[in-house]
């Protein structure tokens, strides 16, 4: 399945381009980069020699997919990558 803003959930995020736009931590708001690793909770964004860790449940995402920015509400990356990219909708591999 190739990499669509309808299709970003199912995807695997490493490697995409991510800004913060909103965040229950103001500081967090603005933070943008390369996604360089992902885990259940975390999204770690890195620019330059920068990296920061950045909660997926208390934030919004706008990656870059195409050239279209796509924005992407934390809550719904929240799981282990390789469930996230398995379940959600139909998949060969359940």
């Amino acid at each position: 399945m190739p990499l669509t803003p309808e299709t970003l959930t199912r995807h695997e995020l490493v490697g995409l381009d991510v800004e913060v736009v909103a965040a229950s931590n103001p500081d967090a708001i603005g933070i943008s980069g390369r996604v360089v690793m992902e885990t259940t909770q975390l999204l770690t964004v890195e620019r330059d020699t920068r990296v920061w860790h950045v909660p997926k449940d208390s934030a919004t995402f706008a990656f870059d997919v195409d050239g279209q920015t796509v924005r992407v509400e934390g809550e719904r990356l929240v799981d282990r990558p390789a469930r996230r990219t398995a379940n959600a909708g139909d998949s060969k591999w359940r």
